[in-house]
């Protein structure tokens, strides 16, 4: 549908093309969408008719509208901070407040209209958003915060999207939170979400990057760890020298398997690049975990 509808003029704001980021997000008001065109999305908007046209194949006629006001929201750049070479947190300002559950993701839309979607990584009631926001290469939105985006510029936010989040209950159960890159964004605020709610479990993080100038946070988690005699920190690199600095060399599946080998009854969150989050959740369903209690993330890439 949505290649359709642009290939007929129609401005829709979208991203991925893969029924992930939520950016393309539309309303049917008359007739029945595909269930996969909804996945993902809050029961409350379902029942509304919102869907994702990037995977949509209509089975009958249907009338569009666009986005309700409780998904779209105004906001301010209020800083721009560097987590590490290549990543920047950008806090964010709306103008009403957005009912979130830290882990789930909003897509920012510039004035021009480019859209691209970002994990939440701090808890509801600590003020801004907070999104990390990796450079890629020839990426214009994520070029523009690094490089353009001044404190005060003003943004549309769409959302929020998304089921990789804590939720209360089982709170003796062990959970593995596992990510690449900015894929800690989420897992950064699941984590401290379940620690403010009491979780009493085990709770093991493994963050992965190609070398150790791409971690982030590092100091953080481990100040968490120290604080948290149940919540255990690993960071990883793919490539380096093993040092003293408590970070582990390695490919980051392996490193979880060596250290987690059978995470029978655990609860798990997956997140980051698409092929590790899909790789990594095939090999925690055959090493024991329901495939019921893994939870994903993937950060498509945008189109360009």
């Amino acid at each position: 549908m949505l290649a359709g509808l642009l290939r007929h003029g129609v401005a829709v704001n979208h991203s991925c093309r893969a029924g992930v980021c939520g950016t393309c997000m539309m309303r049917a008001v008359s007739g029945s969408v595909p269930a996969r065109t909804q996945a993902g999305i809050k029961d409350s908007w379902k029942a509304r008719g919102y869907f994702m046209p990037c995977v949509c194949v209509p089975e009958e006629d249907l009338e569009l509208a666009a986005l309700g006001a409780e998904f779209r929201f105004n906001a301010v750049i209020t800083s721009l901070k560097p987590l590490s070479g290549d990543v920047v947190q950008a806090c964010l300002s709306p103008e009403t407040p957005i009912d979130f559950r830290a882990g789930q993701y909003l897509t920012v839309v510039r004035n021009d209209g480019l859209a691209r979607s970002y994990s939440i990584a701090n808890l509801p009631g600590e003020g801004n958003l907070h999104l990390h926001i990796r450079r890629v290469p020839n990426g214009r939105m994520s070029g523009w915060f690094h490089d353009e985006a001044r404190s005060g510029e003003s943004v549309k936010l769409l959302g929020p999207s998304g089921e990789c989040f804590y939720v209360a209950g089982r709170e003796d159960q062990s959970l593995l939170l596992v990510g690449t890159g900015t894929g800690l964004a989420p897992l950064y605020g699941i984590l401290r979400d379940a620690l403010a709610q009491g979780h009493r479990g085990p709770i093991h993080l493994f963050h992965g990057a190609l070398h150790k100038g791409g971690l982030y946070l590092v100091e953080q988690l481990f100040d968490l760890a120290r604080q948290h005699k149940q919540f255990h920190y690993t960071p990883t690199a793919l490539r380096g020298d093993e040092t003293n600095d408590g970070i582990h060399i390695g490919a980051l599946d392996q490193i979880v398997a060596a250290r987690i080998p059978d995470p029978t009854g655990w609860r798990g969150f997956v997140c980051g690049d698409p092929g590790f989050v899909q790789e990594m959740k095939k090999n925690l369903f055959l090493a024991g975990m329901a495939s019921r209690d893994i939870y994903a993330d993937a950060f498509v890439p945008a189109g360009t």
